[in-house]
């Protein structure tokens, strides 16, 4: 599946869909191109019945430097307007399968923006993350200060990005940026065992817990709490339902099929 794409390199296997950014002559720096055929395939990978877990991972020293600077430095304010850049980062709110992010190295400024947007993220012991914007005379553009603030508060949030200061995987496991620090040797590895073992659950449960969790982040309680009560009732219309109740009262594993 890889075949096409310039910045990236693509798989299916075991119903987990992998995408390595492939840009390490440049730390994997994120240029327009890159996050349009992140997206693109991620995209695909939801309309795929085969994927069930999205794995998103970097090639070589780093998981991502940050955004391209040579691309933006001449930039005006109305060549990024009429660029609408950030367009394609809008589409990632609309992926409904769970995305995990294995970070190594480091995840920097729009490579941070982009680690944010996994459901889950593991991290290599060592791995660093961090918005240096603010060192460019520049900030956060993708979504950086709303997703660090909604996740570690006001005032941690202030700090980190007022002094573009690098966040070790110890601090970001503290503040539950990441989900696990694993050996860098294992990340991938420990990446794939999560992936799998989510890929076994039932799919619709699993787009629907997505779903409710991310509304809980922005609704009030009583506003989301209504939202989820109606996915829980909408996946007793679902054959996966019947089929895990079913395999419980017969003590075996259930099949799920997605439907």
């Amino acid at each position: 599946m890889s075949e096409g794409y310039q910045f990236i390199e693509t798989g299916i296997s075991e119903q987990i869909g992998m995408i390595t950014l492939n840009r390490p002559h440049v730390l994997n720096a994120l240029n327009r191109t890159m996050i349009f055929e992140i997206l693109s395939v991620m995209e695909s990978y939801d309309r795929d019945d085969n994927v069930r877990v999205i794995v998103l991972n970097g090639k070589g020293r780093a998981f991502a430097a940050g955004a391209d600077i040579d691309e933006m430095a001449n930039a005006s304010s109305i060549d990024l307007e009429m660029l609408n850049q950030f367009a394609d980062w809008d589409r990632l709110a609309w992926i409904k399968k769970p995305i995990i992010g294995a970070v190594h190295g480091f995840a920097l400024g729009g490579a941070f923006e982009l680690a944010l947007c996994c459901d889950l993220l593991l991290a290599a012991e060592g791995a660093e993350f961090g918005f240096p914007e603010v060192n460019l005379g520049i900030m956060p553009g993708a979504g950086g200060t709303q997703r660090l603030t909604k996740l570690v508060g006001k005032t941690k949030a202030m700090e980190w990005l007022f002094t573009g200061k690098r966040i070790s995987s110890r601090e970001a496991l503290k503040y539950g940026l990441i989900n696990q620090i694993v050996a860098p040797e294992l990340l991938i590895e420990e990446t794939v065992k999560l992936a799998r073992q989510i890929a076994l659950q039932p799919p619709l449960s699993i787009r629907l817990i997505k779903e409710s969790v991310l509304k809980a982040v922005d609704y009030p309680l009583y506003e989301g709490m209504q939202f989820e009560r109606k996915n829980f009732y909408l996946l007793f219309s679902s054959e996966d339902q019947k089929e895990g109740m079913k395999a419980f009262q017969e003590k075996r594993k259930p099949d799920f099929k997605g439907r």
